[in-house]
Formats: structure tokens, C-alpha cells, sequence
């Protein structure tokens, strides 16, 4: 029930009854309703700010978790990238280095993995951090590439470590015939004047003075490709193919030793000098090919020399003198 309100009339000096209109009343209500609107509104702003909703906390620690994540993926993919490129220095630098193969091109390192086509699922589910995640997926894809590229180059040194025994056997490291005193280098690789000619022409190998009979040795181990004999030219020759690209032959020889297909070691008698083919006296010609390509063989002689006498042979080897045959 409604209170009944009453005010004191001086000039009558009674106690009237106080009578409200209705818009007196409309205007009270919404007035109300303006202090209840403003309230209402600061104690939302106030709880929104300061007295966090269940479901709001719950997403802010969702948010939190899922940035401390992140900076903890970035911060490994950085040290991941970090500990691979030290990887693939020692791998250019050092590994390939000792066995003397060419480091990996950086356009094959750095291959990208392809474009956005690549993640064509991904984006049709409108994520809304797309650019994000799109970002590290790439970075994520291309270290997985870069590892695997590591990986086979790895797999490649192993093979190589395994095979560096075998290498070192084959190589033509000594000298094909006994020359403690190194009187018996008479010409040396590069051009010479042709003994037949006498013009300057390409000496593709070393030459021995020595006398027929003198024993030839395998320089290095492998397999004879041949025994050939020729009127002219190297005459009788002998080649051993050593692997890993080497090859070596041995020209101008009066007897073979061994036979085609037969394995030779280091240091083997495999024939003996002679004066044949288009030779002017008694020598050992001697080549070394590398990957078909005929080089110095001096600078193979390193088993069976101290430095003092690897340098006197280098030195000797390098006068422009006559060669004492011709090919």
C-alpha cells in the first residue's frame, strides 16, 4: 500500500495532503531509470576492468600460454638455425676440406620449399592469426629441408671417411723407380723441346734416365688396365687404373711384369725400362691422369721424400730441357 504524503499549509494551518500528478511520476521513473542506467553501467566497467569473468580469465590465461609458447618456438627455431649453420660451416670448411671435395652451393642450401599453394589448407580455414602461423610453418619447413640436405652430405662424408684408407693407398705418392740420389730425373712436365722435332711441344709426363733393366714400381695401389707394345710412340706401356680418377702409365719399358687385370700394390715391380718405341735412349717415361686429364706427377711424390728433396725434385723437374722421347 502506497504511503500517503502530507505537507503543513502555513496560511491554513492544517495538514494538506500532498497530491502527485502523473507526470510527476513519469518523470521520477525515468529519472530513476537514468541513475540505475549510469550505475548499472559503472559497476559493469568497473567489474569488466578489475573483477575479471570466469570465461574472460580462462581466455587470458588461454592467450598468455599461447604467447609464452610462441616466444619458446621462436626462441628454438633461432637456436635450431644457429646450431644447423654451424653444421654446414664445418661441414664446407673442415669436412670437405680434409677430403678434398667442393663444398655445397648455397643456392642448393637455401632452396625454398615452395609457395603458398603449399599451405593452400591451411589458409582455407580463415585462421585468424594466419600471417603467423603461415610464417613459422615456412621456417619450420625450410629447416627440415636444410637439415635434410645436412643429412645426405653426412651420409657423403661417411662414405668418403670410409673410402679415405683406400684413397690414400691408391694414390701415386712415390716414385716409379729407386732415385735416393735424384740424379735420374732428366725432364720434367710442361713443354720441352721434342728430341725428334727439336721443336717445343707438351711433355705430358716425367722421365728417368736410367738403363734398361732398371725395375719399375707401382706408385700407388690398383688394377693394370693394360700391357700394350708399340713400335712407336710410348712403345712398350703399362696403365693402372687406381680409382678415385687416378690413372698412371709407364712408357718405353723392355719387359712386363704383370698382366691386365692383375691388382698391384705400392711399391710392386710391374715391369722393367727399356729403349723401346720412339724413345732416343734408355728412360722411364711416367704419367699421372687425373680425371682424364694428364698432370704434373711431381707433385705426387711426397711418400718417399723428405721436404729438402721433394724441393730439389721440384726443382729439377722445372728446367726447360729435351725430352727423351716422343709421343
Amino acid at each position: 500500500m502506497a504511503k500517503i504524503k502530507y505537507y503543513y499549509d502555513t496560511e491554513s494551518c492544517r495538514y494538506e495532503r500532498i497530491k502527485v500528478s502523473s507526470w510527476d511520476i513519469i518523470i521520477n521513473l525515468m529519472g530513476f531509470l537514468v541513475v540505475s542506467s549510469i550505475i548499472g553501467l559503472g559497476i559493469f566497467f568497473v567489474t569488466d576492468h578489475y573483477f575479471e569473468s570466469p570465461a574472460k580469465a580462462s581466455l587470458r590465461k588461454e592467450n598468455e600460454e599461447l604467447k609464452l609458447y610462441y616466444e619458446l618456438l621462436e626462441k628454438d627455431l633461432n637456436e635450431a638455425n644457429r646450431m644447423l649453420s654451424v653444421l654446414e660451416e664445418r661441414d664446407d670448411d673442415i669436412y670437405r676440406v680434409v677430403f678434398g671435395v667442393e663444398p655445397i652451393p648455397d643456392e642448393i642450401r637455401s632452396a625454398g620449399v615452395g609457395g603458398a599453394n603449399r599451405y593452400r589448407d591451411l589458409l582455407e580455414q580463415g585462421l585468424k592469426r594466419e600471417e603467423l602461423i603461415l610464417t613459422n610453418m615456412q621456417r619450420i619447413d625450410k629447416l627440415k629441408k636444410q637439415m635434410y640436405i645436412q643429412t645426405k652430405s653426412y651420409d657423403e662424408i661417411v662414405d668418403m671417411a670410409k673410402n679415405k684408407e683406400a684413397l690414400l693407398a691408391s694414390l701415386p705418392a712415390i716414385q716409379p723407380l729407386s732415385n735416393k740420389e735424384l740424379k735420374r730425373l732428366s725432364s720434367g712436365f710442361g713443354y720441352r723441346i721434342d728430341p725428334i722435332y727439336k721443336t717445343k711441344r707438351m711433355h705430358p709426363g716425367t722421365d728417368f734416365s736410367v738403363k734398361v733393366g732398371t725395375p719399375v714400381y707401382a706408385t700407388g695401389d690398383g688394377v693394370v688396365k693394360f700391357t700394350r707394345t708399340r713400335f712407336s710412340g710410348y712403345g712398350k706401356q703399362i696403365e693402372i687404373n687406381h680409382g678415385f680418377g687416378y690413372v698412371t702409365k709407364y712408357a718405353h719399358l723392355s719387359e712386363f711384369a704383370v698382366k691386365a687385370g692383375q691388382k698391384v700394390k705400392r711399391g710392386q715391380i710391374i715391369a722393367y725400362s727399356g729403349n723401346t718405341g720412339k724413345s732416343t735412349a734408355p728412360h722411364l717415361h711416367y704419367e699421372v691422369i687425373k680425371d682424364g686429364k694428364k698432370v704434373n706427377p711431381v707433385n705426387y711424390f711426397y711418400r718417399d721424400l723428405t721436404d729438402e728433396e721433394y724441393a730439389e725434385i721440384l726443382r729439377l723437374s722445372s728446367i726447360e730441357n729435351q725430352a727423351m722421347g716422343s709421343y
